[in-house]
């Protein structure tokens, strides 16, 4: 019998470890992961993002998952996902199409790790949420999940004790 691939997205408020988690899982399991396309877009953009430029990266999320789910290997790890982008355009922009919600409701994850805010906020050339905007972000982040009814477990601690719990939940997946 074949096995299903399982699906983890990494979720959470700026500067909570999601990248270092992703990376950190990918290495445990020898597994590839979906590294942050919004990142790296928005540092080499030389000017401010525009709704457009959210589009592009919200297409280039789904591109990327679907490429991955094509590969079929037993894990995905998603270092960010589309309901992330989602809020950022509601919460930038005030507007998210359509395709953007119809995705997320058909797209599988297993679960989503929600990195806490236990960490401390280190800004940087492309964050922008910190203090009050990260907790507030973090609660939407969370509502959406449930709103969505996606599985997910909030993840705590230093690096080592997010690596340690996000494995505990990935091996309960089973």
């Amino acid at each position: 019998m074949k096995q299903t691939t399982k699906i983890i997205a990494i979720t959470g408020a700026e500067s909570t470890g999601k990248s270092t988690l992703a990376k950190a899982l990918a290495t445990h399991y020898k597994v590839p992961f979906v590294p942050e396309f919004a990142r790296n877009y928005v540092e080499q953009l030389h000017r401010s993002y525009t709704y457009n430029d959210v589009i592009l990266i919200a297409q280039k999320q789904v591109e990327q998952y679907n490429e991955m789910v094509l590969q079929q290997p037993p894990l995905i790890i998603l270092d960010t996902w589309l309901l992330i982008t989602k809020i950022w355009l509601d919460v930038v922009f005030g507007k998210v199409p359509a395709w953007i919600e119809e995705t997320i409701k058909e797209t599988r994850i297993d679960t989503f790790l929600v990195c806490d805010t236990d960490l401390p906020w280190v800004p940087d050339n492309v964050r922008e949420n910190g203090g009050t905007n990260r907790e507030k972000l973090q609660k939407t982040y969370i509502e959406e999940i449930k709103n969505y009814r996606f599985s997910y477990h909030l993840i705590k601690g230093n690096y080592e004790e997010r690596k340690k719990a996000a494995i505990q939940v990935i091996s309960s997946l089973d």
